[in-house]
């Protein structure tokens, strides 16, 4: 029996490689930025073209107008979301910055809690609302980049309007434990705003036992969706006294009876809608939340950290020095390695089909997903090593 007969029969997961002719070209590890393109897609963009060649504008009645609000339930339920409170957006900016255009920055309730570690881009968003009167309080990193809870859960007071926080940090794959910051905020009486891109589809999250507010993702990564196609969360418990001031006709409860005000707000996910919605990046989206979905985050969860701790095993045997978390616990679904020369090593492995990426400040990262074969993990490595020895060379 050959070896790969061995892991089929032991990691099933595998069984779904075919469905991503990707991988079997590329030796591909890096999910954290781009997931591999599900074969689905292909023939969800044909339907969809193929519609609106005959059906025209019959589209939105036949299909085109509840689509959003499936495919907002479909990665809903990855997380756990309840029926009906899922929006979907083009990105995390654009459904960050329609939940935080409904908040009143006025003080003394106008501060906006972040960590110096959260994604470039919805730090320039949070520094934008400056402009509005909030007050922005980035909790620095401590060595290595690592962000302390305890430090997150300090810098929360009664004038904390948000606390907006990743739940696994971009570049040092750090899982951060929501518990205690989602129960200091709900205290003094502040909203939750995760950015959960680097978590949802290799890290189980649960935001009804998490008892967040607001939950922001995409579909880029471990989701295997493809750009254009982010989400936005909002809690019941919170939906109705939020009113976005960034909003648009399909926000409306009749959009289709062009009122042209005052405005009448949906009351369940499109209530956060904008304008049209971009109809063909959630076509392509499908196909990877249905695999996602039908796997299920605990699978996805136990075979990364199984592949991941072989790659650190790995690591410390090659001497490449290993800044992700080591505990189980702490750590997502990448791999990051601070070698020299990092990035000339990056350029060397992409050229030969070694799917990977380089961080400034960070180094390498790699991740493999459910996907990935065991013995793929050791040939990265192996890989790794030798490109790295080659760029110092």
């Amino acid at each position: 029996m050959s070896e790969a007969t061995v892991e089929a029969k032991s990691d099933r997961l595998v069984e779904w490689r075919s469905e991503f002719p990707t991988v079997e070209s590329t030796l591909y590890f890096v999910s954290h930025s781009l997931g591999a393109m599900p074969r689905g897609v292909e023939d969800g963009l044909r339907s969809y073209v193929q519609t609106w060649k005959t059906r025209g504008i019959r589209a939105w009645d036949e299909g085109w107008f509840a689509l959003p609000t499936q495919i907002g339930d479909l990665v809903g339920g990855i997380f756990n979301a309840e029926p009906g409170t899922v929006s979907m957006h083009e990105n995390v900016t654009s459904a960050q910055a329609v939940a935080l255009s409904a908040v009143d920055f006025r003080p003394p309730r106008n501060r906006l809690v972040c960590t110096a570690e959260d994604f470039p881009s919805v730090l320039y968003l949070y520094e934008g609302l400056a402009r509005r009167g909030a007050e922005i309080v980035r909790v620095p990193a401590r060595s290595g980049r690592r962000i302390e809870e305890a430090d997150v859960v300090a810098a929360i007071d009664e004038r904390t309007a948000v606390v907006a926080v990743s739940h696994v940090l971009f570049r040092s794959a750090q899982l951060l434990d929501l518990a205690p910051i989602a129960r200091r905020a709900r205290e003094a009486g502040a909203l939750t705003l995760i950015d959960a891109y680097q978590a949802v589809g290799t890290v189980p999250v649960d935001v009804r036992a998490l008892g967040v507010d607001l939950l922001s993702g995409g579909s880029i990564k471990w989701l295997c969706g493809g750009p254009g196609a982010g989400y936005l969360y909002v809690s019941p418990r919170v939906r109705e006294r939020l009113e976005p001031a960034l909003t648009g006709w399909m926000a409306h409860e009749r959009p289709f009876d062009f009122d042209s005000g005052p405005m009448r707000r949906d009351g369940r996910a499109r209530r956060f809608w904008t304008g049209t919605p971009a109809i063909p990046a959630f076509v392509a989206a499908r196909s990877g939340y249905e695999i996602v979905a039908r796997i299920g985050a605990d699978a996805i969860r136990d075979k990364s950290l199984r592949q991941t701790g072989r790659m650190i095993a790995l690591a410390d045997d090659f001497g490449l020095r290993v800044t992700s978390p080591r505990e189980p616990s702490r750590r997502g679904g990448t791999v990051v390695l601070d070698v020299p020369n990092a990035e000339a090593a990056c350029t060397a492995l992409l050229a030969s089909d070694v799917l990977l990426d380089h961080r400034p400040g960070v180094g390498l990262r790699l991740a493999p997903h459910f996907y990935t074969r065991d013995d793929e993990v050791d040939l990265v490595m192996a890989r790794v090593r030798e490109a790295v020895q080659r760029a110092g060379a």
